[in-house]
């Protein structure tokens, strides 16, 4: 049985995890042509991160098109996906930030 203080570690954890995605790559520069290379370090770094055993990254591709004259733009929160899942004892837990268009800021949740 999973104890309710492993579960309650394991969000605590993955928000963290994802809070600290968010702000250390906001602002790195991206381009179509470097978008997977940026994803795979992101997902990379995640991954070194205590408690995390898996992570997806993804950069909206469609948000890359409008690039400056020196062809590439800042990653920006609307651009950004990522999926974390850690495991805290025998709880895990799989949490997500994503862009809610609705209320123009990007949210992070827990997945059931």
């Amino acid at each position: 049985m999973l104890e309710r203080k492993e579960v309650e570690e394991a969000a605590f954890e993955a928000g963290i995890k994802l809070g600290a995605l968010f702000h250390q790559f906001i602002g790195a520069p991206v381009a179509e042509r470097n978008a997977e290379i940026l994803e795979k370090a992101i997902r990379s770094c995640v991954l070194l991160q205590p408690y995390v055993v898996d992570a997806e990254v993804r950069i909206n591709r469609d948000k890359l098109k409008d690039v400056s004259a020196f062809g590439y733009t800042s990653l920006m929160p609307d651009m950004l996906f990522a999926r974390v899942r850690v495991r805290v004892g025998k709880a895990e837990v799989s949490a997500v930030l994503e862009w809610d268009e609705e209320l123009g800021y990007p949210l992070m949740r827990l997945e059931r």
